[in-house]
């Protein structure tokens, strides 16, 4: 605590800017817990793969033949060769390293290689690619690189009952049967847990944020939609829709309650995902962090199947929020520089309404100690 009993202190600047410490946070954060690598339906058909970031580790996830999705560590078992350099692509039967033509079938087994007919001794599932755990859920699959990963359950699906005050609230939205509207990726020159940190409070809602304020008037008194289990903020009394300027969106998801109608809630699954519900779509941000100070943010905006199906004008919906985080991340790369600074050495505070910082602070210094 500081010598003022109102403020706490925060962590101290070399926790945003310590390359060292970001190394320490790869291994004791990124690669032990699970992590939200992409939407699933992204890989369509048998063959469709991505590779992610996870940690210091690239990932390959990848459509089986079975249909099932598959993650695997993105080396060739040989000689340790990148085995996919694009970030997306399609195979017609295995996943083929370009250095000396080691090949692997879509469930990681060894299929082929030169001369491995002479070597009959060799395990093709032993000397397969190395797997990583999958899950899905709310329509992503997310991995997880620790050999024993925690459970699923208890941590990431814990966070949004832990937001939301009841384990059913998010199935309301029925996520996972959502569509893609749209996608837009923003570098941040700033270390991933500013970006977090802002996510989690609304102290600056009023200073920077005025189309959000507008729609969602009560953040503009400092008090963001997760200070408050199970609350949602309500929307302006003259605002019909969760747009830039108000106007109406596409009428509520089927199984969005009446309590849950016109109101926007925000879950935070730590280390690197943002969840926003609001009644008629779902916004999904997920952190890569690529260096102590870049993380990269994917933003996703899901609709009803029918209305991204129509052609339906996403634009007002779609502006809200990349307003926000646009406003977000410019402050985010504001305050970078500043974890620098000698006025910075020992951090700085946090308000009351900014408790809940302090408890990421908290579990970040405990992940790290590990």
């Amino acid at each position: 605590m500081t010598s003022t009993s109102s403020l706490i202190s925060t962590l101290p600047g070399r926790s945003y800017t310590d390359p060292a410490l970001f190394v320490a946070e790869q291994a004791r954060i990124f690669e032990v817990l699970w992590f939200c690598a992409l939407r699933s339906d992204e890989l369509a058909r048998p063959g469709a793969f991505r590779t992610v970031q996870v940690g210091r580790e690239s990932v390959i996830v990848v459509r089986g033949r079975d249909g099932e999705l598959r993650a695997f560590l993105n080396v060739c078992r040989h000689r340790g060769a990148r085995l996919c350099v694009e970030e997306t692509g399609e195979v017609k039967r295995t996943l083929k390293c370009p250095y000396h033509a080691w090949a692997y079938d879509l469930d990681g087994r060894l299929a082929a290689a030169p001369n491995l007919v002479k070597m009959p001794d060799v395990d093709r599932v032993e000397h397969g690619l190395v797997p990583v755990a999958l899950r899905e859920w709310l329509g992503y699959a997310w991995v997880c690189l620790a050999d024993q990963p925690p459970s699923f359950e208890d941590t990431v699906m814990h966070a949004a009952t832990e937001r939301l005050g009841d384990p059913a609230a998010i199935e309301h939205y029925q996520t996972d049967k959502l569509a893609l509207g749209r996608r837009i990726r923003y570098d941040v020159r700033a270390n991933w847990k500013l970006i977090v940190e802002n996510f989690m409070e609304c102290y600056h809602c009023a200073t920077i944020h005025p189309e959000l304020t507008a729609v969602l008037p009560e953040f503009a008194g400092g008090y963001a939609a997760q200070y408050y289990v199970g609350h949602g903020a309500e929307f302006a009394e003259r605002v019909q829709g969760f747009t830039v300027d108000g106007s109406p969106g596409f009428g509520k998801l089927p199984d969005v309650s009446a309590e849950q109608d016109r109101r926007y809630y925000a879950i935070t699954v730590k280390p690197q995902v943002f969840v926003n519900l609001v009644p008629d779509h779902v916004i999904v941000h997920r952190m890569f962090p690529m260096a102590v100070d870049r993380t990269v943010v994917e933003c996703d905006w899901l609709y009803h199947p029918d209305v991204v199906a129509s052609g339906a004008d996403l634009s007002l919906s779609v502006e809200l929020f990349h307003r926000v985080n646009e406003q977000d991340f410019d402050a985010c790369e504001r305050t970078q520089p500043g974890m620098y600074s000698r006025a910075y050495r020992s951090g700085g505070v946090l308000v009351p309404s900014e408790h809940h910082i302090s408890a990421f602070h908290d579990w970040v210094n405990q992940r790290l100690r590990g």
